[in-house]
């Protein structure tokens, strides 16, 4: 894994290559390996560059200054280089999987068996990044010479989700691979292989045994996609709604989670929107118990759980009660924490009324008080002023706030005047 470049010195690529060329000075054979080398054939920029060799960690270990063995059982080596760290695995061929989630035993192999190992063809690719330029047909132009032993280029031209191998074998091997395929195949707007495709519907139900914690990882990174709405199809299409969310398949349109268009979208904003589309949180009880079930179901945080119940909840008193909130209720709301998420789910359901919500907040933003302004009397205030603290300050602060907010208070004598009227 390599994070990102530092601000000074060699970028991941040059650090990764230079990795590869001090295993190969000690005989050994080494590529880049991955996801690295697939989204350099598809011109894109890798996240991070991983290297594979037939090096055992011991030996990668002795060749490098600054490493540390992370998962020396599956031959994982980090290595870090002028502010860069790169991972290095030594080839392997992996044993059972009975936890279907790492293999039992690992044992040294070949880069034939170490890609026959990995889950989609597009991932099981190696690149020799010392080789002169290669132009694969039908592919752009690749610094270095790619080693292709499972078909990966074939589909990379395709545009196609393969599993390696049998489909079955590898979705067993690992459940989580359903999702990974959904995420993936959406970021490269690729299709899924068709028997890659029903073999992740057959296996679908047995992501239920897969941690939620993973489960909602992937969830975060589909919907962090700009395709999340098309991902969401694809995952519902595969029939893994059921098993991500535990609750009943439902196929549906997702106008809403589509309406919030392919920008940057906070995960409780576009969880809201997909929860909307299913039909759920219909009332604040519902939006209670629906939040409270995909929080369990995704190992939500306690920020994001309260996002999407309270993006859920401003959505429905957008609906039901707007119209006929007083003035300060709705500067109140507005200037509450996820209003905004929840105007905009809103407005992926109803346009126009959301629409004139909006105008209303900017008036009222602009109405020579704001929105949330400095009260004008705190309870220090009060306390300076001779006044006992007791079970009336709270509610006295709070009626002479919206005044102020309603602008029939604009000056401190006049707020303390008024506080004195209700407490003494």
């Amino acid at each position: 894994m390599t994070p990102g470049a530092p601000e000074h010195g060699p970028s991941p690529r040059d650090t990764a290559a230079s990795i590869v060329r001090t295993l190969r000075e000690a005989g050994h054979l080494a590529y880049f390996a991955g996801g690295c080398v697939r989204d350099e054939i598809l011109g894109r920029t890798p996240d991070d560059y991983d290297v594979a060799t037939d090096a055992v960690p011991d030996r990668v270990r002795s060749l490098f200054r600054k490493t540390a063995a992370v998962g020396a059982h599956f031959g994982v080596v980090l290595v870090k280089s002028g502010g860069v760290v790169v991972e290095v695995a030594t080839f392997r061929a992996d044993g059972a999987y009975t936890d279907a989630r790492r293999p039992d035993s690992v044992r040294f192999s070949s880069p034939l068996e170490d890609a026959q190992r990995r889950d989609y063809t597009v991932n099981a690719l190696f690149l020799d990044p010392l080789a002169p330029p290669q132009h694969p047909p039908g592919l752009g132009p690749v610094r270095g010479a790619v080693i292709d032993l499972v078909g990966g280029l074939d589909d990379l031209r395709a545009r196609r989700l393969r599993a390696v191998g049998d489909p079955d074998q590898r979705l067993t091997e690992d459940h989580l691979r359903a999702l990974r395929a959904v995420r993936l195949a959406s970021k490269l707007g690729f299709t899924i292989d068709p028997p890659t495709a029903a073999a992740i519907t057959r296996h679908a139900a047995e992501l239920r045994g897969v941690s939620r914690e993973r489960i909602g990882d992937e969830i975060r990174m589909i919907l962090s996609l700009p395709s999340r709405a098309a991902a969401i199809t694809l995952l519902t299409s595969l029939a893994l709604d059921a098993s991500a969310l535990t609750e009943p398949h439902a196929p549906t349109a997702l106008a809403r989670l589509e309406a919030l268009g392919p920008g940057e979208t906070p995960f409780p904003l576009a969880l809201a929107a997909w929860a909307r589309d299913r039909g759920l949180a219909r009332d604040e009880a519902a939006t209670r118990a629906d939040a409270d079930r995909w929080r369990r179901a995704l190992c939500l945080s306690n920020d994001e759980t309260v996002g999407l119940r309270t993006i859920l909840s401003t959505r429905l008193a957008l609906e039901s009660s707007w119209a006929r909130w007083t003035i300060p209720e709705k500067k109140r709301a507005a200037s509450g924490p996820w209003f905004a998420e929840g105007l905009s789910l809103y407005a992926a359901e109803s346009p126009g009324p959301a629409a004139e919500v909006r105008d209303e907040v900017d008036r009222l933003s602009r109405d020579g008080v704001g929105l949330a302004p400095r009260p004008l009397v705190t309870g220090e205030d009060l306390i300076a002023a001779g006044l006992t603290p007791g079970p009336r300050f709270r509610s006295a602060l709070e009626r002479i706030y919206d005044a102020q907010l309603a602008g029939e208070v604009r000056d401190r004598a006049t707020a303390l005047e008024l506080v004195r009227g209700l407490i003494v």
